[in-house]
């Protein structure tokens, strides 16, 4: 774990999963044995205040059991160590064997749709779509998408879907920014080699209507704020390291009327059937979204990999057959 956010370990992590239900909880109802699902990463009580607000994406006992201890929503972690001894969970720790999920968190997947590139509908499509929609964004809007990696190139490619105007990918690297344009970038900044607020203006003078931070680093918060046009958006979806912060300039952000808010993810119950109805009525291509494939004996490579800027759109671990 790099331990920029804060959590128990030791750990089995491995929060964006698809696969079939092998067995279903007493009080569940809706899915059965043989059906396939994907879960998504938030994964809500569906009975706390939050959730009876709609709000499944800021779950008080997701957050406290399972982002601060590692546990269930039920404070229990299902994962040992051989000799019993307990492992923390991410999500549902879906490198494990077998993963526990809550039935708030799944939703059966389109026959349609491949088992093992759909898991990213629960995390790099599901952050996308709750970021468009906390956005608000229309067709016909121009979107500026800062660090195109797993997330930034699945908003590219809904943004494009929708029918924004222009949809810039602003990244350091070339190989990510062809990825982005295969996806339906109209156009590219490589914001090593050149100015992006300068490069911006001859693209779209004045700015865009909507800017999706997708790092989390004070710099390219920072530099999304001052891509905006007047009365526009801004979308910050990227976690930053610790209790990092990003200077704003409060006048210009008042006078010209806009907007940040961030954005986590999507709300599951609502949402994620959406996201998987979006797949399969090709407005989200998981295809083309994974580049890379790793058994789970490659794990730790397939983490090297990404830590070192390595892997342009999503990687996924496969498991090996039961």
């Amino acid at each position: 774990m790099k331990r920029e956010v804060a959590f128990p370990a030791p750990a089995v992590i491995g929060h964006e999963v698809s696969g079939t239900v092998v067995e279903v909880g007493a009080e569940v109802a809706g899915l059965a044995n043989g059906d396939r699902v994907v879960g998504a990463f938030i994964m809500p009580c569906g009975k706390c205040e939050q959730c009876r607000r709609g709000r499944d994406d800021l779950c008080l006992p997701f957050f406290n059991e399972n982002r601060l201890k590692g546990n269930l929503l039920d404070g229990t972690s299902r994962l040992t160590r051989a000799d019993g001894t307990r492992l923390s969970m991410y999500s549902m720790g879906g490198m494990a064997e077998y993963a526990v999920v809550p039935a708030t968190a799944l939703s059966p997947l389109d026959a349609s749709l491949p088992l093992e590139e759909s898991c990213v509908l629960g995390c790099a499509a599901f952050t996308a779509y709750g970021a468009i929609a906390a956005a608000g964004l229309e067709a016909g809007e121009s979107v500026a998408v800062v660090a195109v990696g797993g997330v930034g190139s699945s908003i590219v490619q809904m943004a494009a879907r929708l029918g924004a105007s222009r949809v810039i990918a602003v990244d350091v690297a070339d190989d990510k920014l062809r990825g982005a344009q295969s996806l339906g970038a109209t156009h590219t900044i490589n914001s090593s080699r050149e100015d992006a607020r300068e490069a911006l203006q001859v693209i779209s003078p004045g700015g865009v209507d909507v800017v999706f931070e997708a790092l989390g680093r004070p710099a390219t918060f920072e530099l999304s704020h001052s891509l905006m046009r007047d009365g526009g958006r801004m979308v910050a979806i990227g976690i930053a390291d610790g209790a990092a912060t990003a200077s704003i300039p409060i006048t210009q952000l008042v006078r010209r009327g806009q907007t940040i808010r961030g954005s986590f993810g999507a709300r599951t119950r609502r949402d994620l059937p959406r996201v998987v109805e979006l797949a399969a009525n090709d407005g989200f291509d998981v295809r083309g979204a994974v580049t890379k494939r790793y058994a789970l004996a490659d794990a730790n490579a397939a983490y090297a990999d990404l830590a070192g800027g390595g892997i342009t759109g999503r990687a996924i671990v496969i498991m090996p057959d039961a």
